[in-house]
């Protein structure tokens, strides 16, 4: 039942069962079991063999030590001992006292934050959780609600690593993209100069960052964020108290009187320089080339690094203010504490992701755009979508770009060579999109993680402002296919995000 289409039905369940019970673990679980009688050909004794196998290759791949999701959840881990050790110090409500005397409104809280996602490029999951701790006293303090933070961070941390050279996704990408141009021997570009004349194309990147402005300075807020954001602002209650809350630390903790916002600002600094070094580290081959580092970094190993130094400077400023030997193990377990459901959620995600890819769900979907016979016109319109159902269904946006992009490369080698790099673009633009709106998303389960919002509100608040964007991305792309002007198709994509900020807009903090 491998690559047919049954490989749909796993990922269906759990994001069905999880919309509709808002219960994640349970929906990821069934389609996990979903997942596993499929491959399975519903022999029993063989699915326990393969969840079992699902969930040991977590820990242990190949006989050896996983890395990379190991070194994930201990960065959580640390990042939530440091949340704790900051939080003891006093840094936290410091900073917040501080913000405040400087950030006067709710409007120029949530504009910090989405500036800090903008300025954090490096890699999406640093983005999300290290802009979190920075936000969240200047968000808490104004009352904008954890869901409007989380939807801040999500769309200004993949849309910005996703066209920026300078990151690990822009490695990743370029990485593919040279084998495409090298496959059909085109010569009029090199595959660095390809992403960057594809960066003006990416039309969902420019307007999923647009609409967090414009959602911002206009007060829009729709569905259920009006719900979020209403009880933030008429009782200060920024998150519903009643449900999980990944990144939140459970218990009061005994709090310094001698908090100074150093006490914040030094462990994010150490935890961002420690990071970058890092990377630079396990990138190095020997020459100073930035692009070649970031293609040969170790993200994970960095996180980890990165984590560690900041932890040490954590501890080194409650050393400062002679904290007794018992405040220390109240904050390593509180901090512990807040990062297990975010680690839950994310190893069923990884299991039922790597469950999908067995299924071959993105390689049915993929083909069935391969064999069809469209206007070439439609083409970056139609990959936009197909890739956006890929990156929602299997919850990896890198996965969407793996299966995707040389399908893409070959269908626009074949037809119209012109037509390359749109249809590329608009590959990268859906795979976004697709994992903005994914609860099974790993950097939608860390954008929640990182703003101290329950995940399934973040993913039900985040979804018109995605859908949104989404179609007039896909207006746009329609004209960028027919018309091959990347100048016109922005020009309309911007023209379509102002009449929208100017329909539902409205001024003041009022919800819509």
């Amino acid at each position: 039942m491998e690559n047919t289409i049954y490989s749909l039905l796993p990922p269906l369940i759990a994001i069905i069962m999880v919309v509709l019970t808002k219960r994640v673990l349970l929906s990821l679980g069934t389609g996990i079991v979903s997942a596993a009688l499929i491959l399975s050909q519903f022999n029993i004794v063989e699915t326990f063999t393969i969840i079992w196998d699902s969930f040991k290759g977590i820990f242990v791949d190949e006989g050896a030590l996983n890395t990379w999701y190991v070194y994930i959840m201990l960065f959580l881990l640390i990042l939530g001992m440091i949340t704790a050790f900051i939080n003891l110090s006093g840094g936290t409500r410091a900073f917040g006292e501080w913000a405040m005397k400087r950030v006067k409104t709710r409007v120029g809280a949530q504009i910090v934050a989405a500036v800090l996602g903008i300025i954090v490029f490096i890699d999406d999951y640093f983005n999300a959780l290290a802009v979190g701790q920075v936000a969240r006293p200047i968000t808490d303090r104004h009352n904008v609600s954890r869901a409007k933070l989380a939807y801040i961070i999500d769309s200004t941390s993949a849309p910005i690593c996703v066209v920026s050279p300078i990151s690990s996704w822009g490695a990743y990408i370029i990485t593919i993209i040279a084998g495409i141009i090298t496959e059909y021997n085109v010569s009029d570009y090199s595959a660095f100069s390809a992403f960057i004349q594809m960066i003006p194309m990416n039309l969902y990147v420019f307007a999923a960052i647009a609409l967090v402005f414009i959602t911002t300075t206009r007060g829009i807020n729709l569905g259920q964020m009006k719900v979020h954001e209403a009880r933030a602002i008429e009782s200060g209650e920024v998150y519903d108290k009643t449900k999980d809350i990944p990144g939140e630390l459970k218990n009061d903790l005994p709090v310094s009187e001698k908090g100074q916002v150093i006490d914040l600002i030094l462990p994010i600094i150490a935890l961002v320089v420690g990071t970058i070094g890092t990377m630079i580290w396990t990138g190095f081959d020997g020459k100073w080339d930035i692009f070649n580092i970031l293609e040969n970094t170790d993200v994970a190993t960095s996180l980890l690094y990165g984590g560690l130094v900041g932890l040490a400077v954590a501890v080194v400023m409650n050393l400062r203010k002679g904290s007794q030997a018992s405040t220390y193990s109240v904050g390593i377990v509180e901090g512990i504490k807040s990062m297990l459901p975010a680690i839950y959620i994310l190893i069923f995600a990884w299991m039922i992701v790597g469950l999908i890819d067995s299924l071959g769900t993105g390689t049915y979907l993929a083909g069935l755009v391969e064999e069809s016979n469209l206007p070439i016109g439609l083409l970056p319109a139609i990959l936009f979508i197909v890739a956006g159902i890929i990156a929602f269904s299997t919850g990896t946006s890198w996965g969407s770009f793996g299966i995707l992009l040389p399908i893409a490369g070959q269908i626009a080698a074949v037809t119209d060579v012109e037509m390359l790099l749109p249809s590329l673009a608009a590959v990268l633009a859906g795979a976004v999109f697709g994992d903005h709106c994914s609860p099974i998303s790993d950097t939608t389960i860390l954008s929640s993680t990182g703003a101290g919002s329950n995940h399934m509100d973040h993913v039900i608040t985040q979804l018109p402002y995605a859908l949104t964007g989404a179609v007039i991305s896909v207006i746009g792309f329609i004209i960028l296919g027919f018309t091959g002007s990347t100048l016109l198709a922005l020009g309309i994509t911007a023209m379509l995000l102002i009449a929208y900020g100017f329909v539902m807009g409205n001024k003041g903090e009022k919800t819509v």
